[in-house]
């Protein structure tokens, strides 16, 4: 007869709404859970729940192979990790923070060198999904640690591995986070406009739930992998006067017009490089170059998830 294994034990460092909502899936799930914070109160409540309080980073880190980071960034990591060193070979460091993918690239180097294995994640669920059927995290990274530690990661979603990178979960988490911020952004844009008029965010949002943006970019995705830009209806210039109206109705509203005048703006340069008439789509070519305008230093790193 076979014997069903024991789930294993998991160290989950840094209790934010994240973290905590992922000690608390293993803890529902049976595994023996270690769990640290700076901040110690953050844990009283799963430790409640039978977790245990580690004393410091070192003891959370040597209380088992797995170790899930739920923090706000990789210099938060080192500053974490770094006294603790020595702490981490053998360890597998499940990195779930966010950050750039050649700062996930080098946050494996430096694991890798401290005799740690690694796999870098991106979560794509906020902390209500975690543990609940639909959600998923890309993962990258060593695939034979991948594979061995997938039933454990699997408690806190589904799991999408994509290469052995360990860049890769985080570049695809941050194409994920580009589309997610812009596409809220412009909501905000709307239901500004829309207020001005007295229309609520519940008048206009029947008008909203359709299938037509998925349906654009299922259409348009292989046609800007052809590089083919062909006019149509949908041509620049066209586009350029339908947003040139949008910034205008904006204006006449009394509201904020930056976010369509970026548009209007990226779209005029679209005109001067001589796509009016092709697919507004042509624009890719352009966003695909730096430009005066976004060449601007990153916010500066805050390392504050565990406090």
């Amino acid at each position: 007869m076979e014997t069903q294994q024991e789930p294993a034990g998991v160290t989950v460092i840094g209790l934010g709404p994240m973290g905590r909502a992922m000690a608390a899936a293993f803890l529902d799930r049976g595994h023996p859970v270690t769990v640290w914070n700076r901040t110690a109160a953050r844990a009283d409540g799963l430790v409640a729940r039978g977790a245990v309080r580690a004393a410091d980073v070192g003891e959370a880190l040597a209380a088992n192979e797995v170790v899930v980071l739920s923090l706000t960034d990789h210099a938060a990591m080192y500053a974490l990790l770094g006294p603790a060193a020595p702490a981490l070979h053998g360890r597998v460091i499940v990195n779930l923070g966010s950050d750039t993918p050649e700062r996930a690239r080098e946050a494996a180097r430096w694991l890798t060198g401290h005799g740690a294995h690694h796999l870098t994640g991106g979560v794509q669920s906020d902390p209500s999904g975690i543990g609940s059927p639909g959600s998923s995290t890309f993962y990258s990274g060593p695939e034979e640690v991948f594979r061995l530690h997938r039933g454990t990661l699997r408690v806190l979603t589904d799991t999408t591995y994509l290469g052995e990178d360990p860049g890769l979960a985080a570049l695809y988490y941050q194409l994920q986070m580009n589309l997610f911020w812009t596409s809220l952004l412009g909501w905000l844009q709307t239901l500004a406009m829309a207020g001005a008029h007295g229309i609520t965010a519940a008048d206009l949002l029947p008008h909203t739930e359709t299938e037509s943006l998925a349906a654009m970019f299922r259409y348009y995705s292989p046609r800007i992998d052809a590089d083919d830009h062909t006019g149509g209806a949908e041509r620049l210039s066209m586009e350029v006067a339908s947003v040139g109206h949008v910034v205008a109705t904006a204006a006449e509203a009394g509201v904020d017009t930056t976010l369509p005048s970026a548009l209007l703006a990226l779209s005029r340069r679209g005109l001067d490089a001589g796509y009016a008439e092709s697919s507004f789509t042509s624009l890719v070519r352009i966003l695909a170059k730096p430009s005066d305008a976004r060449d601007v230093p990153p916010p500066a790193r805050e390392v504050r998830a565990w406090e």
